[in-house]
Order: structure tokens, then C-alpha cells, then sequence
């Protein structure tokens, strides 16, 4: 039997806040849904942009900041303003915008909250989020208590309670707060998500996707995420990044939109690779030696679905590992799985061997017909950056409702924090909160799927 350390009574949810982080940590998940339910608020679901062609600025402008800067520029987009705290980086984005033929954009340098004053201004329409993870729920709340529809970097929010901060200040200012998670828009995501959609893997059944990543040298950088991503494994022990593997899998599987995430199971390995690394790297004074780390080298999450499927979720970036996301979906008709990618169909051989997805080109996704050159020579992770900014960039120049939404970048992001839990508990189930209110069960089809 679950307990439930709130009691069974009506609570508000900010009684619950005001409970403090040792009954959070317990109960946040449930407790929050609770509460919610008894509350009013307009849902985002479907909601289009404000057809327009956006006045954007850019807050973080260091290495994946001016990456998607690139982007948008390739992508003809209008940039009025740039934000950082190191004054160089926002000169350099500015001189990529001038470069590219517009008027040089105002700089907001001053500061760890120069973006406050940039984003009191009524001419910027879109604010691309592109900082340090902590950064992420309060840069994009400004932003949409200022009336401008924000785009997040991964992880979009690292707490429940940021989770749900984004979802009612959306609902509250009508404003779209969507996660940039480019693995949804890869050359094989989009090709397999058309392919499920037409039946060819049949019902489906279970899906893996990982985030395996050797990062010890850039956390132990002296620059860019090393000045604060290695922190983040000397404060949780969970899957910190999930979205990159679970994005792709969370689309398959129509989260949201006829199924949700119900609950979680998360498991972690000791910590190793970062105390190896160091001591074989870095000199003895190095004060980064008295670091203690707690996030296990491997995280395992098994999530399981209100309509009973079932997702593995893996992360590792402190170990030698090749690149890999898994991307593993598999159904009643046959499974797809990447790196390298292939294809298993019943009946395709007699021998049970995978095949090529290339006999399978039928079902390119139109966004990379049409803009596949262009993606491959903008570069950003074999295309798929300039396919995401091209694809939002064209939602609101359409007024069409985004790909994913707020509820989506809630849905995603709670993975890490509540793999936190289960993993403090001993492994225990956490339930997810349903942060769409309930209409998860009535919605339809992401746009992504069958977008012309």
C-alpha cells in the first residue's frame, strides 16, 4: 500500500510548498497532483502561436547558445538581442548577427540577472534559453510573465516544483514554454515516428533510450559546462539528462496524447569514474580533488506507462563509453533499434537478422525532404538543430500549435528529479503527476508525426 505522508485531506498547493523539502522529497509528486486538481487553469493543449514572425533574443550565448545562433540565422530568423554574462561571448553572438546581414543587436552583459532588463522590453516576441540547467525555470518564467513564448535547452527544469511552476505560468500568461529537444527532430526519430504511424511496428510494447556519453574530460574543462555541470554530481544521484533518449521514445509511444509516464523505478551504480579521472588527471592541490560526488556512474530508470508500456532510461557520462542513445522502440509487428540503426520487421528473413532502414526512405519525414540540404550544411548534430529551429521557426510564422509543449518539457524533465527519489528509496516506485489534468486521454497525435 503507498503511503502518502500528507494525509488523505484537501491541500492546497502551497501548503504543500510550505511543508518544506524533507516531505517534498517523500510525497512532491502526488501530494502536487492532488492539490492541483482542485484548482482552475486554462490547459495550453493545442494552443498555437501568435502567427508572427518573431522578434527573438537569446540568453546564454557560450558554446550551445552561439550553436543555435548559427541556426537561426541559417533559418532567415530576426535576433534583436543577446544576453550573457561573459560580455565576450554576447560580442561574439552580436558580430554572427551582423555578419549575417542584420542590425547589430543590443547586449545585456550586466550580470547574472541582465536578462530581467532585456526581457522588460515589448519588442521581443521569442526567447531561446540556452544557460546553465538552474538557469532554465526562472529565465523562462520571466520570460512568459513578460509576454514572450520561451524555448528552454534540455534539461528543461530540474525540480517537480520547477515542473510545475512552468506549466502554471504558462496556463496563467497563455504563453508557450517548449523544450529544445533536437533528438526528436533526427533523421532516423522522424523516419521511425512516420513508420509507427503508418502500423509497420504494430502495437506497440516497450522502448529503451540512454543517454551514453563520455564527458570526463569537458566536466573537468576549465571552461564552458565544466564550470558548473560537474557540480550537479556532487548534489543528485538519478538520470540528470533523460530527455535526449526518452524524447524520441515519448513520441513514439503518443505521451500525452493517449498514454502518460505513471510511474518510475530508478536505480544507480556506485561512483567511480570521476574520482578515477581526476586522480589520474588533475594535479594533487587542485582544490576540485576535495570534491566529493554522489551521482552513480550508471543510472537505470524502468518506467511503465498508464497504458502499460514499458521504457528503460539510461545515463552515464562519467565512464568510457562510445556515444549511444539506444533509440529502441519495438512493437508487435517488429522492433528498430540505432547505433547503428536497424530494423527487424516478422517475416522480413527467415535467418533473424536486422536489416537496413534504407529500404524504408518511403517514409522520410517531409521536414527533411524539404530542408534536409540545408540542415546538413548548417551542421548542429548531423542536422537535426537546424531542423528543430527551422520547425519552430515555422510554427509560429504559421500560427500552428508547437511539436511539444509545456506539458511535454514537464512530462520529460520530471524523469531526473523523480528518479532521485526512487533511487534515495531504496529503488522504490514513484508516481508521476499528471501535469496535463487529465486530458492526456482525449488528445491528439503530436503535430511533429504527420506534419506536410
Amino acid at each position: 500500500m503507498e503511503s502518502n505522508p500528507l494525509g488523505s485531506g484537501s491541500w492546497t498547493r502551497r501548503r504543500f510548498v510550505q511543508l518544506g523539502a524533507a516531505t517534498a522529497v517523500a510525497a512532491s509528486p502526488l501530494a502536487i497532483a492532488q492539490a492541483r486538481a482542485t484548482e482552475a487553469h486554462r490547459s495550453m493543449i493545442g494552443v498555437a502561436f501568435e502567427k508572427r514572425d518573431p522578434r527573438i533574443a537569446v540568453i546564454g550565448t557560450g558554446g550551445r547558445g552561439t550553436s543555435l545562433l548559427g541556426n537561426l540565422l541559417a533559418a532567415n530568423a530576426h535576433v534583436v538581442a543577446v544576453c550573457d554574462i561573459v560580455p565576450e561571448k554576447a560580442q561574439a553572438a552580436a558580430a554572427m548577427i551582423v555578419k549575417a546581414g542584420q542590425k547589430n543587436p543590443d547586449t545585456y552583459t550586466d550580470g547574472p540577472h541582465a536578462f530581467e532588463q532585456m526581457l522588460q522590453r515589448n519588442d521581443i516576441d521569442l526567447v531561446i534559453v540556452a544557460t546553465p540547467w538552474d538557469w532554465h525555470a526562472p529565465q523562462a518564467i520571466y520570460a512568459m510573465k513578460h509576454g514572450k513564448d520561451v524555448a528552454i535547452e534540455v534539461p528543461g527544469v530540474t525540480t517537480i516544483e520547477e515542473c510545475w511552476n512552468i506549466v502554471e505560468t504558462s496556463e496563467a500568461t497563455g504563453k508557450h514554454c517548449m523544450m529544445l529537444e533536437n533528438c526528436c527532430y533526427g533523421y532516423n526519430e522522424t523516419l521511425i515516428l512516420r513508420m509507427i504511424h503508418a502500423g509497420r511496428l504494430g502495437e506497440l510494447l516497450y522502448g529503451e533510450g540512454a543517454y551514453l556519453h563520455d564527458l570526463r574530460e569537458e566536466l573537468f574543462s576549465n571552461a564552458g559546462e565544466g564550470l558548473w555541470r560537474r557540480a550537479e554530481h556532487t548534489k543528485r544521484d538519478g538520470n540528470l539528462y533523460p530527455s535526449h533518449g526518452l524524447g524520441p521514445v515519448a513520441n513514439y509511444m503518443g505521451i500525452q496524447r493517449g498514454d502518460r509516464f505513471a510511474h518510475i523505478v530508478s536505480m544507480s551504480t556506485p561512483q567511480r569514474g570521476l574520482d578515477e579521472y581526476r586522480k589520474n588527471h588533475l594535479k594533487s592541490g587542485d582544490p576540485r580533488q576535495s570534491e566529493r560526488y554522489i551521482a552513480g556512474d550508471m543510472n537505470t530508470s524502468l518506467i511503465k506507462t498508464a497504458n502499460g508500456l514499458t521504457i528503460t532510461v539510461k545515463h552515464t557520462v562519467s565512464t568510457p563509453h562510445p556515444y549511444d542513445r539506444i533509440n529502441l522502440i519495438a512493437g508487435t509487428k517488429g522492433i528498430f533499434q540505432d547505433y547503428p540503426p536497424r530494423i527487424y520487421l516478422d517475416g522480413q528473413n527467415k535467418d533473424e537478422t536486422w536489416e537496413s532502414i534504407d529500404k524504408w526512405k518511403e517514409y522520410e519525414h517531409p521536414l527533411w525532404k524539404r530542408e534536409g540540404e540545408m540542415a546538413r550544411q548548417s551542421g548542429g548534430h548531423g542536422g537535426m538543430d537546424y531542423i528543430m529551429i527551422y520547425r519552430l521557426l515555422q510554427c509560429v510564422r504559421e500560427g500552428l500549435a508547437p511539436d511539444m509543449d509545456v506539458y511535454d518539457a514537464a512530462a520529460w524533465s520530471s524523469v531526473a528529479p523523480l528518479s532521485e527519489m526512487s533511487v534515495s528509496q531504496g529503488s522504490a516506485p514513484i508516481k508521476f503527476p499528471d501535469f496535463t489534468g487529465g486530458q492526456w486521454c482525449s488528445r491528439n497525435t503530436s503535430p511533429i508525426a504527420t506534419q506536410i
